[in-house]
């Protein structure tokens, strides 16, 4: 059934190679944009799989404006806050924008932000983990995009479960769905105007909506930087050496 939603930034990462030679299970761990382009077809798609905890990553204006409609009572839903995102805290990065049509700003203002998601992330940590051990999966993990702070808590996730960065660089670059279908449907513009209130130029809007290694690589350093690597962040986050060993046993098969 996933299949069914291939058309938009969302897919299982199931199969996906650990370095040990295993792979992640398959049906336990999806990522997804928001559902805010969801059409009713693909809510069909998505009760079918049965998902079983929600890990919403938008803030609280985002989830207001575009709730979750598709899930049942018996779904945990994990509203979690994380407001490193351009929608949500950028007045910074609008100001920069707002200065000129340099593509390079708009990168690097994307880099900026992929920095402030892993401590943004950092006090979530332990919910999430909570729901995995529990086995309240499928889960589900998404922002409104698909490709920024759930591109980091995925990958995050990956490499606690032992997937190279190599291989969840591939699987993150595949969320260039997202910015490709929106130009395709031509509505960069209007959801510019919308959460910006100006239009950047063509080059700054390709940069904000897509993704690119060097985002990612932003997020990877912050962690090097501030917690040396990924299993002393998360230790830092709550998540003890046994806890885990324990989630990349459920993740792997």
């Amino acid at each position: 059934m996933a299949s069914r939603l291939a058309h938009l930034n969302f897919r299982d990462v199931g199969g996906l190679p650990s370095v040990e030679g295993k792979r992640l299970r398959e049906g336990i761990l999806y990522r997804s944009e928001g559902p805010r382009n969801f059409a009713t077809n693909d809510l069909v798609a998505l009760e079918s799989l049965g998902i079983a905890t929600i890990v919403d990553l938008r803030s609280a204006g985002e989830r207001a404006e575009m709730p979750h409609s598709w899930h049942g009572q018996e779904c945990r839903w994990l509203g979690l806050d994380v407001n490193a995102d351009l929608r949500v805290f950028g007045d910074e990065g609008r100001e920069r924008l707002s200065t000129g049509g340099d593509t390079a700003i708009a990168i690097a203002t994307m880099e900026d932000t992929y920095r402030e998601i892993p401590p943004a992330l950092l006090p979530h940590w332990p919910i999430i983990g909570e729901a995995l051990g529990a086995g309240a999966l499928p889960m589900l993990v998404n922002c409104t995009a698909g490709k920024d702070r759930t591109g980091v808590a995925v990958a995050l996730l990956l490499e606690l479960a032992g997937v190279s960065r190599d291989v969840i660089m591939t699987d993150y670059l595949r969320s260039d769905v997202f910015g490709a279908n929106m130009l395709r449907e031509g509505t960069v513009e209007q959801g510019f105007m919308a959460s910006y209130g100006f239009l950047p130029s063509q080059g700054q809007m390709e940069a904000l909506i897509g993704v690119r290694p060097e985002y990612l690589h932003a997020a990877w350093m912050e962690i090097e930087r501030t917690w040396l690597d990924v299993a002393t962040y998360f230790e830092a986050a709550g998540l003890n050496p046994a806890t885990q060993h324990e989630l990349r046993d459920l993740l792997i098969a």
